[in-house]
Order: structure tokens, then C-alpha cells, then sequence
């Protein structure tokens, strides 16, 4: 299996329209990863993304006063509301004091710094959760008017959905009766952030996003519930399409993907198709929405065994994981996950 997505890849797929100044603090080598490999929005978007550069001396003798410096001319050069700095294995290993470097950034810039300590070693859900806390946790802070039929949907990253715009998903919410929908870090900036208290409801679409909703909830009583939008032919299909779908009628389906889609697309199985569905993922699965017999994943060796167990006819996963079911009876369903294959969904 290829590297799955890190945590410091999607700390920044956050951060990345959240018109800030995002400094990777690395070598290089880390922003390369998440410029070449978990940040498609490079093609079409603009985003404020730098590496540190760190040198083999900055990193041994710990220089923060020379990133902090280089961060204040960046500064100077681009118009930003804040800015954030996110750990790798760098400064993970050198012991790098963030809160420190945090301090220091603001107090030499005048702007308002969020630093992330993020290493490298986690996966990418773990990295958007503590950007997605930390981000509602600062500006998120002014008690608005509630407005009617306001619907802000949290864990809206291409990481997450395959997707490197919210218009698929605005459709299929405004489908159902919202009337203003917006997708924080996805095509909405930090004054949407801001402007939080104003949502009716919080629709959480992946676990990441969970800790920032109880914050919402707990700071301006907004509701929240999870789920995934139904969006037509792309990742999540109608009702009517899975009833369509060619030997799926009755079968053992194990779906492996984030929790809060394979959650909604389990329920799509059963209704429409009669399935009888598991859902297992290598990333973040919160208890509470686990039904028994869900499975959390560590290696690959264990996908390989429940594929090879007799328990399930059909694995819906990313189309990466189709070398593990060699010399099995099942069949894999093809269901992207950027973060695992790199891939985004196309209309068909």
C-alpha cells in the first residue's frame, strides 16, 4: 500500500482558503509531499504556502528566531489575517517548542498565529482535526443572529471528499431544503469561520471535523449532526442508483473508506440494495457511531484478512487497495479516497 496522507497534509488542506500564511516547518521535503501529492487545489487555486527551509544547522542549533524573522517578511509581502505554522518530523525530533515559536510570531508580526504540532508519523484526519479546532477555537469567538435555513458543513477537504470545490455538495444540500450552505475552508475564507454563529445546524461530513462542532455547540449552542450528501453519479449515489448497480442485490459488503461517508453509504446499501454492510477504516472512527462488528484497520494485514476470511462478497474501497484482495473471491467496488490513491471523483 502507498503512504497514506499524514497529519501535517491535512492540517494545511484546511488551512489552505483560509486566506492565512501557512509556513510547513521543514526541510523541504514535507511541503513538497503535500504541494506534488495531497493538495489538488494547487491547479485551480492560489493559497499562501511556504516551507521553512530549515538547513542542518537550523535544525540542530534550533534557530525559531530565523524562521520567525523570514515569516515577518512574508508578512510584509502578502496581504494575510493570520498566519500558521505546522510541526513535521523536523522539529517533532528536535523538540521545537510551537507554543514558543507561536508567541514569537506574534508578537514580530502583529497577527494572530496558530501553531500545530503535527509530526509526520499520524494520518491526515488527526492533522484536520486539530487545524479545524484550533482555527474555530481563535476566530470563531462573536455570538451572531441565527440565521434560518444557514447550513455550515465542516470536513469538507479533498482529502476527505475527492473534491476541490463545495459545489457538488451545495447542490445536493440545497437539494433538501437549505438555503445558504457553506463549506468552511472550501471556497469560504476566515470571515465565514467568524461568522460561525449565524449556522442553524453544523453538518459534520467526516470524523475530523467532530471536536470543532462540540466547540460550536458548546460556545454558541449550535446543533450539529453527521452525515454525507447525496451527490448523484460522484461519490455518493442516489438510492436509485445503488438499486441499479449490477450484482450488488443482497450481497456482504465491506466499505472502507472515512466513517461518516461509509456510515451514510451503509445505509444507502441496505435500503436499496438489501446488503448486509460492515464498515472498517485505517483512519479516525468515533464509538459512538460505530455499529458492532465495525472494524478498525492498523497494517495492511488486516484488510488482507477480512478480505480473505469469507465474511464479505464485495470491498467498496479506493481502487489502491486492489492488490491486497489477490487471490481471493471478493470483489472490489471502486470507491475514491484521495488521501489513500491520490485520485478525484469524476463524473461518470
Amino acid at each position: 500500500m502507498s503512504p497514506l496522507a499524514p497529519d501535517d497534509s491535512g492540517a494545511c488542506s484546511v488551512l489552505y482558503e483560509m486566506g492565512g500564511v501557512t509556513v510547513i516547518c521543514d526541510a523541504g521535503g514535507c511541503a513538497g509531499n503535500v504541494c506534488g501529492f495531497d493538495e489538488p487545489r494547487w491547479f485551480e487555486k492560489r493559497s499562501a504556502l511556504f516551507s521553512a527551509g530549515l538547513r542542518d544547522m537550523d535544525a540542530i542549533l534550533g534557530r525559531d528566531d530565523l524562521l520567525v524573522k523570514k515569516l515577518a517578511l512574508i508578512c510584509e509581502q502578502v496581504d494575510t489575517q493570520f498566519t500558521a505554522i505546522v510541526g513535521t518530523p523536523v522539529p517533532a525530533v528536535i523538540a521545537t517548542d510551537l507554543k514558543a515559536l507561536e508567541r514569537m510570531s506574534e508578537k514580530k508580526t502583529g497577527l494572530p498565529c496558530i501553531a500545530l504540532n503535527t509530526d509526520g508519523t499520524r494520518l491526515y484526519d488527526y492533522g484536520e482535526q486539530m487545524a479545524y479546532y484550533r482555527i474555530f477555537e481563535r476566530f470563531a469567538t462573536e455570538r451572531l443572529t441565527v440565521k434560518k435555513g444557514k447550513l455550515g458543513v465542516i470536513g469538507a477537504t479533498p482529502l476527505n471528499t475527492g473534491e476541490t470545490d463545495s459545489k457538488m455538495i451545495k447542490l445536493a444540500l440545497k437539494n433538501v431544503g437549505f438555503d445558504d450552505v457553506v463549506c468552511f475552508g472550501m471556497d469560504s475564507g476566515l470571515e465565514e469561520v467568524g461568522r460561525a454563529s449565524e449556522c442553524e445546524k453544523i453538518l459534520v461530513i467526516a470524523p475530523s471535523g467532530i471536536k470543532a462542532a462540540r466547540l460550536l455547540q458548546e460556545r454558541f449552542g449550535t446543533p450539529f449532526e453527521v452525515g454525507y450528501p447525496s451527490m448523484g453519479t460522484r461519490l455518493l449515489p442516489s438510492d436509485e442508483a445503488v438499486a441499479a448497480t449490477h450484482g450488488l442485490k443482497g450481497k456482504r459488503v465491506l466499505i472502507v473508506h472515512q466513517q461518516f461517508l461509509a456510515n451514510a453509504l451503509r445505509k444507502k446499501y441496505e435500503r436499496a440494495a438489501g446488503c448486509e454492510v460492515t464498515v472498517a477504516s485505517f483512519f479516525m472512527m468515533h464509538d459512538e457511531y460505530m455499529r458492532d462488528g465495525d472494524k478498525r484497520l492498523k497494517e495492511e494485514e488486516d484488510l488482507i484478512s477480512l478480505a480473505k476470511s469469507g465474511e464479505y462478497d464485495i470491498i467498496a474501497a479506493d481502487p489502491r487497495f486492489e492488490r491486497m484482495l489477490k487471490g481471493t473471491d471478493v470483489k472490489l467496488f471502486p470507491l475514491i479516497h484521495f488521501a489513500v490513491g491520490g485520485m478525484l471523483n469524476k463524473e461518470k
